[in-house]
């Protein structure tokens, strides 16, 4: 059945985009105008490689409509095939597909009124390090 892998990342408006990039650096967080990616090993295969995105968006971005909310998530799918059709087959739009170098895409609400991006990592994912 396809599903949820896991959180491929996390985007969010900053309201004070200076004083986050201060906050985030402070703690040691290596920063790219777009934000960073966090890399990681699976638990149980350790060769299995992968990253979390913290991606910053600007307070007046368009890029979460048509969501309302200040931040979205990114999830790891095994199939973004099956899991679109299982949200279609519940009545669920989608909103778009995108297909890039380092996956397939595809952006969702979620009950709540929350845009979700589905992502299907490229296999192998070039940019896993």
């Amino acid at each position: 059945m396809a599903k949820i892998t896991g959180i491929g990342g996390v985007f969010m408006k900053a309201g004070n985009e200076d004083g986050l990039r201060a906050f985030l650096t402070l703690l040691g967080v290596p920063l790219e105008p777009w934000g960073t990616f966090f890399p990681w090993r699976e638990r149980e295969d350790p060769e299995k490689k992968g990253y979390t995105v913290l991606g910053l968006f600007a307070e007046d971005s368009d890029y979460f409509e048509p969501s309302t909310q200040p931040f979205m998530v990114n999830f790891r799918v095994d199939d973004l095939d099956g899991v679109l059709e299982l949200l279609k087959g519940q009545g669920m739009d989608i909103l778009k597909q995108i297909d890039e170098p380092n996956g397939r895409f595809a952006h969702v609400m979620a009950p709540g009124g929350m845009k979700v991006e589905l992502w299907q990592p490229a296999d192998p994912d070039p940019y896993d390090g």
